[in-house]
């Protein structure tokens, strides 16, 4: 995809550090101080539930300025029954170009992709305020929890089929391509081949915090 300000494109090998350093760009001190989403994604490439076919980096003026890539995941009923659908993330701009709908311009395109490869249903956990505008709703409004009943005000569906989620209840089921991250040694080891950046606090935490802590009404 491409227009007179920037081109939509897949991500390749050659892009992987500097889509790297992007993520650590936007994700610096926003969810805790420092991040790990720049490790996330150095070992997502290689993991079984990664879908290439879903990466994608936006240019602008000749520089990587966004991203974004997906996950195979899963819902399961209350009867066993499983359903395939994939989950967002990390979605990644450089902060001199949020809020200029960069994000939103990737969103939509690979919402497009992943509806062509069959997908009816996105999850993202995230803040809702980030995400709403790009049709993602309440789990609470599709019954999607995780085991034990638990509704995050953080997690939010986005579904791309009219009628893909038909009221059931589904248990969430994400990968597990995040557990690298809870490794802290390797994080600090992979972090300090970039340039030194000062972990610090800032309100965006406390927001997350919230966000990710808060569980919607059952009833």
């Amino acid at each position: 995809m491409k227009n007179n300000d920037y081109i939509i494109r897949k991500e390749t090998e050659k892009d992987y550090r500097e889509v790297e350093n992007l993520a650590r760009e936007a994700f610096w001190n926003m969810n805790k101080p420092g991040c790990d989403e720049h490790f996330f994604i150095h070992t997502l490439r290689s993991h079984k539930d990664f879908i290439p076919e879903l990466s994608f980096v936006i240019e602008h003026e000749g520089r990587i300025i966004g991203s974004v890539m997906y996950t195979k995941s899963r819902l399961i009923d209350e009867k066993g029954n499983e359903k395939q659908i994939v989950t967002m993330g990390p979605l990644c701009v450089m902060p001199e170009y949020q809020r200029n709908g960069f994000g939103k311009s990737l969103l939509e395109h690979t919402f497009r992709l992943a509806a062509d490869m069959g997908y009816d249903t996105i999850i993202n956990f995230g803040n809702p305020d980030n995400y709403v505008a790009r049709g993602y709703k309440s789990c609470r409004k599709y019954n999607v929890c995780f085991e034990g009943n638990i509704f995050p005000a953080a997690l939010l569906v986005k579904v791309l089929k009219e009628g893909a989620l038909d009221g059931r209840k589904w248990f969430y089921h994400p990968s597990d391509a995040d557990h690298p991250c809870e490794d802290t040694k390797a994080l600090e080891r992979f972090d300090a081949l970039f340039p030194p950046k000062v972990k610090g606090w800032q309100p965006s935490q406390e927001e997350f915090y919230i966000h990710s802590h808060s569980v919607i009404n059952r009833e």
